[in-house]
């Protein structure tokens, strides 16, 4: 594994970190929480999913396929909301991987899910009220995306179920 050099300047300290680039990830980490202490109690607020933390906690359950992103469990032991938030994460995870698009439509999540058109309509409707997704009018399509609210509900509804 190649070596990795940083250098960081903060007020009078400059260090320099070498090594691996795990190994510098963490030492710069570390020397951050104890130059800028507000930083780690941002860090204690602050919820951001990467595509990286969405493929370590969700990498079982869904995937990118050559038809696109896909649920990939026996949803049959899922709610409809569930199905509809994991497809929607998938799409999401594809999107990040520069993919797909941000926002997908109520007919895709439909087909994907395999679910009547009208009861995704509602499932959509409720998980836009408790802010598990987000709803956008695109050219005359309405569109719906999971948000980092949904991400997290997904992740401790299917954590229990482990």
């Amino acid at each position: 594994m190649p070596e990795l050099s940083v250098t960081i300047t903060h007020e009078d300290t400059k260090i320099d970190f070498k090594g691996n680039p795990e190994d510098v990830l963490h030492s710069i980490n570390e020397f951050l929480l104890k130059s800028i202490p507000s930083l780690e109690l941002a860090q204690k607020i602050t919820i951001n999913y990467s595509l990286e933390d969405i493929l370590s906690k969700f990498h079982n359950l869904i995937k990118l396929t050559s038809e696109g992103p896909r649920i990939w469990i026996n949803s049959k032991k899922m709610s409809d909301r569930e199905r509809i938030c994991l497809q929607l994460l998938a799409n999401y995870v594809g999107f990040l991987a520069g993919k797909t698009n941000s926002f997908t439509p109520i007919s895709d999540i439909c087909d994907l899910t395999d679910l009547n058109p009208k009861s995704v309509s509602s499932r959509l409707s409720e998980l836009q009220k408790l802010c598990y997704v987000d709803k956008k009018n695109i050219d005359k399509k309405i569109m719906f995306k999971i948000t980092t609210q949904g991400i997290n509900w997904l992740e401790n509804i299917l954590i229990d179920r482990r």
